[in-house]
């Protein structure tokens, strides 16, 4: 564990993160379908703040079916994205791009992750990522097997409970929540 933190510090590292359940917190069997319903998770702000000068470009990959089962539009999605990008810059963070995959669960998609999709489009949008220096932070097992398809490093962060104990290949370290992660780079 300690060699990731050693090479994060010595630059050039792209952070990559999963918004429901890393950034905000995850509504229980629903969708957060306006700014309103947008709540940060304890720490949030302040890790992101502390990890731009680390990591750079910051990344959010999100999969939002919600616009496809037509519970919320495009306009609201942009909505809660701009909320999101106020509150963080707000705040003294930063996020430099985020890419959205709005397919079905059950249509397994190129953008959806566990798909390569947003990280390919990333890359092109920001030619300096290198997969291989990059960390994604998730909270399923898609968000891992994403990172492990792309050659990223996988960090899960959530509880014992939450962790997928089947698929523990797929991931490289594990931590409680995105502070959790953040105290151990800065220290």
């Amino acid at each position: 564990m300690i060699q990731l933190k050693d090479d994060i510090k010595n630059g050039n590292w792209t952070l990559f993160l999963d918004r429901d359940g890393v950034i905000n917190k995850r509504p229980i069997n629903d969708y957060v379908r306006k700014k309103e319903d947008f709540k940060f998770m304890n720490g949030v702000l302040d890790s992101l703040s502390l990890l731009k000068s680390y990591f750079s470009p910051i990344i959010v990959v999100t999969n939002q079916q919600g616009v496809a089962k037509g519970l919320m539009s495009m306009e609201d999605l942009d909505g809660i994205h701009q909320f999101m990008m106020r509150e963080i810059e707000k705040n003294g963070g930063k996020v430099d791009a985020v890419y959205t995959a709005f397919q079905m669960k059950s249509e397994k998609g190129y953008f959806r992750k566990p798909g390569v999709g947003m990280g390919v489009k990333a890359k092109r949008q920001f030619p300096e990522i290198c997969f291989s220096k990059s960390v994604m932070i998730g909270d399923t097992m898609s968000d891992m097997l994403f990172a492990k398809r792309l050659k990223m490093k996988s960090v899960y962060v959530g509880t014992a409970e939450d962790y997928d104990k089947e698929r523990w290949y797929l991931v490289d370290y594990r931590f409680l929540d995105l502070k959790d992660f953040t105290k151990y780079i800065t220290q």
